[in-house]
């Protein structure tokens, strides 16, 4: 019989690849959601020229549907295929968690940003699995999904996979200046508690830099696990269904039987279910005997700190060639703010920047239009993410419509570890010339962070409402979860590329 597997995001993908290698079939079964013909449309009369042949209204045009989309909703290539809206997946009632679901092929990985880095032992000494066990998988993952970057300091604290021969993709003119300013104070940094290198992000050799990472590229150099699943579609052991969605599951003595939403059923050796935590949750409940009638989610929180470089920079930031993704990391270190590492990824310019500036403070200020554009052109911004011990808990639970109903709970520690972080982290950038604006610091709402996981958590003697470090959820045997769901915490650092390790090393062992 088949292995089948829910979801064609990051985790599903790195399932397939592993099962694919052991010699077993692979059934695959998704949302199917792709972007509507006019946004394909719309990239590709992008992607026929090159990026200097582009007039300001065509980028304009391009940008325009993420300006408009509502709180909380993120479109790509002006579609919103990528993610589902809130009330088709969670009940009336759940406006203070920002997470949303997706059933598109290749998932959240449509609009992630990119950035690339694994976990280290002591923030995941909870887990029944190493770093060390984790590794082969995450240079296994690093052999189908390209990683640009560099080596440098940072590689010390968390190794960074890159394939023999990847580049980094060339920093804007903001950026070279303060990774080169971050290097010369490297000791003095280390020795406040902070370590900092070049971003690694999830994008092949052949960007071009046309600034569009925010709204589409229109080539797809951004990693999405679409670009996989076309490879795995070409395997003659692997079968891609499609629009399949998926109600609920049963076990039986020798396999599983799939449930989907339109009546049918698909029968299997296994299931891996990597449909994403808030739609694996949905399953859990309506399907597995002895779940707890409630499962809670931890959150990695986060939030944005503002900072203003000082000195001048040789060519305006506004202007191509650049991206707009991460272009540095900080990991902060350091028992007065944290036993555990803060994460922080910064952003130098990119075209949301005037925009929130005007909206924020313009009407405040009339006249300030021109000092605020100029400002857009200095600002640098940090996203601070901290593990999940000092973060919010989601309890999700089964609405009577199907949907979830989402209960948050409040971390107290949340605001002490974040200000203590934001304090260090301003202190640190003042080294290389950043000015933080902490009054302007913006903490993300719970869920929006979209860093979660640990709702069905792995333990080395699970107990109900735990799995195995195969997955299982207790009392099953063929069931495995892959996603997130099964993280015992979330670290502060990038999440998806754990969770792809971890999905391939379950689909690499389960027997």
């Amino acid at each position: 019989m088949t292995d089948l597997i829910i979801g064609s995001g990051p985790s599903g993908i790195a399932t397939a690849t592993a099962l694919l290698a052991r010699g077993r079939s692979v059934t695959l079964l998704d949302g199917g959601k792709l972007p509507e013909p006019e946004a394909i449309a719309r990239r590709d009369a992008l992607a026929a020229r090159a990026p200097e042949d582009w007039s300001q209204p065509e980028r304009a045009a391009y940008q325009a549907p993420q300006f408009a989309a509502p709180e909380g909703q993120t479109r790509r290539y002006g579609s919103d295929f990528a993610q589902e809206a809130a009330a088709d997946t969670l009940a009336e009632g759940c406006d203070g968690f920002a997470l949303r679901a997706s059933r598109a092929v290749g998932g959240l990985s449509n609009l992630w940003g990119a950035a690339v880095l694994p976990y280290r032992q002591h923030d995941i000494a909870d887990w029944p699995v190493t770093a060390e066990e984790l590794a082969p998988h995450y240079r296994a993952v690093a052999g189908f999904m390209p990683i640009a970057g560099r080596e440098d300091a940072l590689d010390n604290l968390l190794p960074g996979y890159l394939a023999p021969g990847a580049t980094q993709i060339p920093p804007p003119p903001q950026a070279e200046a303060l990774l080169a300013r971050l290097d010369a104070k490297r000791d003095r940094l280390r020795a406040m508690g902070v370590h900092t290198g070049a971003a690694r992000q999830a994008v092949e050799a052949g960007c071009i830099r046309c600034g569009m990472c925010l709204h589409g590229c229109p080539w797809g150099h951004i990693y999405s696990a679409r670009k996989t699943l076309e490879t795995l579609k070409a395997h003659p052991r692997f079968t891609y269904r499609p629009g399949a969605l998926v109600a609920g599951f049963s076990e039986t003595e020798d396999g599983v039987t799939l449930a989907l939403a339109d009546g049918r059923t698909v029968t299997g050796t296994r299931v891996f279910i990597g449909a994403g935590v808030l739609e694996t949750a949905r399953l859990m409940l309506a399907s597995a005997p002895g779940t707890p009638r409630e499962l809670i989610l931890k959150d990695s929180q986060h939030a944005f700190l503002p900072l203003l470089h000082r000195w001048r920079t040789k060519l305006r930031p506004d202007r191509p060639p650049h991206h707009t993704l991460p272009q540095l990391f900080a990991e902060i270190e350091h028992p007065d703010v944290s036993d555990r590492l803060v994460h922080a990824q910064f952003y130098t310019w990119n075209e949301h920047y005037a925009r929130d500036l005007l909206q924020n403070y313009g009407a405040r200020l009339p006249g300030s239009a021109p000092l605020l554009m100029a400002m857009s052109r200095r600002l640098i911004v940090a996203q601070m993410f901290l593990h999940s011990d000092h973060s919010a808990r989601i309890g999700l639970r089964l609405a009577a419509d199907g949907r979830l109903n989402a209960r948050v709970e409040v971390n107290p520690d949340t605001g002490r570890v974040l200000d203590a972080a934001k304090r260090k982290l301003s202190r640190a950038m003042a080294q290389a010339g950043l000015v933080a604006l902490g009054f302007a610091a913006r903490p993300g709402a719970p869920g929006s962070s979209f860093h979660v996981g640990g709702t069905v958590p792995m333990a080395a003697t699970p107990a109900p409402g735990q799995s195995d470090r195969l997955g299982r959820p207790h009392g099953l045997r063929r069931v495995h979860i892959v996603d997130a769901s099964v993280l015992p915490s979330i670290p502060a650092t990038t999440i998806t590329f754990s969770v792809m390790a971890n999905a391939h090393r379950i689909g690499a062992e389960a027997r």
